[in-house]
């Protein structure tokens, strides 16, 4: 136990560096792309009026000094005001628009572990046959779709031509249900508003499939190269020799321990997660997250971009620190 505690005080000490390395690019980044001012006011305002703005958020300075401020702002929580909304707080536009990206990469991240874990499994335990290469196939086309072009063709089917589902939006209109977390779902579910539940499901429904079966494929081909592994070992001969089940075998024994290193590709994935929802947000207008930060680019608002990229290399750091952690719990050979 004492040195699983010092293993995640290394990680976190670790994991410091690591979101001053991302902070520095994501400033060097925003920096590098150009002078915000000039791109809002849209090259044409007084020359007068560009400085007075670069002076009021601090452009003015010395790179070296912006940065400080920039790390030292952060440090404090602030991430700056919107430069088109009223100068509102950037913080208020992430969190009004988060609950709605973690509750499609919650329903997508969910989808593609049962998908991918059922499909790695099934072709692990038919190896060389059929299913086998069925799934395998599956797992090389999935990751190779283009995240929109699934989405358009699931509204095509589902809601065009068979009119079952919304193809659009996070719920019906005047269907909202009280906010008590944000998250449509479970904020139904609190309140007891089934038509709102029912109205929030619909909506999440091909959103959330176009993302898992995306992510999907990867954990097909990672399971089924793992418990084909994990099936030869000599454990596994030993539970068959006890006359156990195949069945457990496989999932008792086999599938628990291959879960290991697809455990660490699930906090891998986090990132590419976030990357589809912002894809997936976009094609199915959710107002989320990713619809926020390609909705300021395209207005230019330079510090709420910058805010939201810097929010989402955060969770990701984060999420990375929790897998580690995890890993080495289940894993004590982490550890040396």
């Amino acid at each position: 136990m004492a040195s699983l505690k010092v293993y995640i005080v290394r990680r976190v000490l670790l994991a410091i560096p690591m979101i001053f390395i991302l902070l520095s690019i994501v400033f060097l980044i925003m920096r590098v792309a150009g002078d915000p001012v000039s791109a809002i006011l849209g090259g044409h305002a007084p020359q007068e009026q560009i400085e007075q703005i670069k002076q009021q958020l601090g452009l003015n300075k010395p790179i070296i000094f912006q940065f400080f401020g920039y790390i030292g702002q952060l440090l404090r929580g602030n991430l700056g005001r919107s430069l088109i909304w009223g100068q509102r707080p950037v913080v208020n536009e992430i969190w009004d628009h988060f609950p709605a990206t973690l509750e499609l990469s919650i329903s997508a991240f969910l989808i593609s572990i049962i998908i991918g874990i059922f499909t790695g499994t099934v072709a692990a335990t038919h190896r060389n046959r059929f299913l086998d290469h069925t799934f395998r196939l599956y797992g090389i086309i999935t990751y190779g779709l283009f995240i929109p072009w699934i989405g358009i063709m699931l509204q095509l089917l589902f809601g065009v031509y068979l009119g079952l589902l919304p193809i659009g939006g996070r719920i019906g209109t005047l269907m909202e249900p009280k906010s008590i977390t944000g998250l449509y779902v479970l904020d139904s579910l609190l309140t007891l508003n089934f038509d709102s539940l029912v109205s929030a499901i619909k909506h999440l429904i091909l959103p959330s499939v176009t993302l898992g079966v995306y992510l999907s494929g990867i954990y097909t081909r990672l399971t089924r190269t793992h418990l084909m592994e994990t099936l030869e070992k000599d454990f596994i001969k030993a539970a068959r020799a006890r006359g156990l089940s195949e069945r457990a075998v496989i999932y008792k024994h086999g599938l628990k321990n291959a879960f290991i290193p697809i455990l660490t590709m699930m906090g891998l994935q986090f990132a590419l997660l976030l990357v589809g929802a912002v894809l997936t947000e976009i094609t199915f207008s959710w107002p989320g997250m990713g619809t926020l930060l390609f909705e300021r680019i395209t207005y230019r608002d330079f510090t709420t971009v910058q805010g939201i990229i810097v929010f989402f290399a955060l969770i990701v750091v984060t999420v990375n620190l929790l897998v580690d952690i995890i890993y080495a719990y289940i894993d004590p050979r982490i550890r040396y």
